[in-house]
């Protein structure tokens, strides 16, 4: 099984990309929803939300788990496969969204500036800036915290106006330093899609995150048969939550573009 976890909805981006490309697969989710957003909170605190997370997942059986969350991954990710993982968990892998997305920046040969999106914790850690400087250290790169932007899409502000004005501050600056191309780099964001694309126009390519996490995963499974994580005939589909499993229930279709047959509250 496959684990996707999250702070709360954003990371069914994911989740979406992977049932759309490789479906036949069992997959359970949890939305860590009680405590999102995740962006604002120290590393102490998001490193014992994840390995709450972990331990969770693992006793559900998942092989694999793959943290859906830009914060998580830029706090805890490295802490836990070096540290956790090998003392309490040797045969589970853990993967984060932000390596596949530094590799695929630096493919683009043509692109000289970068603009990078983010919580504060992701982009106060510099690790997209010190990943992709890993592949390419020619690149200009431009961050900007939009910290806003998350409890809002929880909230299912997606369409309202208030929530496009913001965006639009948001994204000024990185429009004044005229990047080429712009990091989503928070599962969320891919919410907001549509509307990012418009406001930075048909000069700066938005990268499709779901897609590439999703390429990257299975190329991933490829490489690793060890895992024997096997295609299934009728595969599983499990949703859970740490709070408001209606409310979970009701944005998740929305953004899966399906239904969920159920949400199990569960407590971490």
């Amino acid at each position: 099984m496959i684990g996707v976890f999250d702070s709360g909805v954003g990371g069914l981006t994911v989740l979406r990309g992977f049932l759309k490309d490789h479906p036949d697969y069992d997959y359970i989710y949890l939305g860590d929803n009680a405590n999102v957003p995740y962006g604002n909170k120290s590393m102490e605190t998001i490193y014992s939300y994840v390995v709450k997370a972990v331990d969770f997942l693992y006793s559900r059986g998942c092989k694999l788990i793959i943290i859906a969350c830009n914060s998580a991954s830029a706090q805890a990710l490295r802490k836990i496969q070096q540290e956790y993982l090998p003392n309490k968990y040797p045969d589970l892998k853990i993967l984060g969204v932000i390596r596949p997305i530094a590799e695929e920046i630096a493919r683009l040969k043509k692109i000289k500036k970068v603009g990078i999106i983010g919580t504060k914790a992701t982009v106060n850690s510099n690790i997209y800036n010190d990943e992709i400087k890993v592949f390419r250290d020619d690149l200009e790169i431009f961050q900007k915290a939009t910290p806003l932007l998350v409890p809002l899409i929880e909230e299912g502000w997606i369409k309202k106006p208030e929530t496009k004005m913001i965006l639009k501050k948001y994204l000024r600056y990185l429009k004044m330093k005229q990047v080429e191309a712009l990091v989503l780099a928070c599962t969320h964001y891919p919410f907001l899609l549509n509307d990012i694309k418009r406001i930075m126009g048909k000069r700066c390519y938005v990268l499709n995150t779901e897609k590439i996490i999703s390429d990257s995963l299975f190329d991933y499974l490829n490489r690793h048969p060890e895992l024997n994580i096997q295609k299934k005939i009728k595969p599983r589909y499990q949703f859970c939550a740490t709070d408001s499993v209606e409310k979970f229930k009701e944005l998740g279709e929305f953004f899966l573009g399906h239904s969920i047959d159920e949400v199990e509250k569960v407590v971490l």
